[in-house]
């Protein structure tokens, strides 16, 4: 093989890299595995946002929970529940912990049950942005992941706060 087609080789095998780490995006704690962190973009002025994940697995034998999180764009961070009442309204409120059973995986999606609520944001969320959020979880300890700002790919509508 020549020099220029083995580089070629190369280059192609480093973007097929990029490529899955990309895809990937997402990060073991433990047991758990966090896949895809993601917030909708907001409006200027907006005080606050979501942040949801693909995926919440435990791959454990032992429940685990999600204490918390933080980032430097929000002042406070909550773990929110949606339910629909009596009146078929859907409800946010905000929960202490969220429970991982063991060999479960939960989804943190927009539009779903649960996520996790910026409050009073720093600066508004624009697609394509990136930031630090902070996990605090029972057993796995702190984790830190990088959200990426993103218009979902179906573009449901972004919770209501």
């Amino acid at each position: 093989m020549n020099r220029r087609a083995a580089l070629r080789s190369l280059a192609s095998l480093g973007g097929l890299l990029g490529l899955a780490a990309v895809r990937a995006h997402g990060v073991r704690a433990g047991d758990l595995l966090i896949d895809h962190p993601y917030a909708l973009p907001t409006p200027a002025g907006a005080r606050t946002g979501a942040v949801y994940l693909r995926s919440l697995g435990n791959r454990g034998r032992q429940t685990d929970r999600l204490l918390g999180a933080s980032t430097p764009l929000a002042r406070q961070v909550e773990i929110h529940h949606s339910v629909l009442d009596e009146q078929q309204v859907m409800r946010m409120r905000a929960v202490p912990a969220l429970d991982i059973p063991a060999g479960a995986e939960l989804q943190l999606r927009h539009g779903g049950a649960w996520h996790l609520m910026l409050i009073d944001l720093t600066a508004p969320l624009r697609v394509g942005d990136r930031f630090p959020l902070k996990l605090r979880f029972e057993r796995a300890g702190e984790h830190e992941v990088s959200v990426w700002v993103q218009q979902p790919r179906d573009r449901a509508a972004p919770h209501v706060h």
